[in-house]
């Protein structure tokens, strides 16, 4: 069985390293409703894309460490 491509009830799971790429790899035209809202949708996700890699990097460490 292959996994989700998209779903509007998907949760994604900031521990899966799966998740967190597909996060991180995802165009911002894919968030933005159009090219009137890129920029602005380009500089939440930067920060938001970044806080993604930090807390999978926090969560694996702390797994390894257990």
């Amino acid at each position: 069985m292959g996994e989700t491509l998209f779903s509007t009830t998907y949760q994604p799971n900031p521990g899966s390293a799966l998740d967190v790429l597909a996060f991180v790899l995802t165009p911002v035209d894919a968030f933005a409703a159009g090219p009137d809202e890129r920029d602005a949708v380009a500089a939440l996700l930067g920060a938001a894309k970044c806080e993604a890699v930090a807390r999978w990097h926090s969560l694996h460490r702390a797994a390894r460490c257990s």
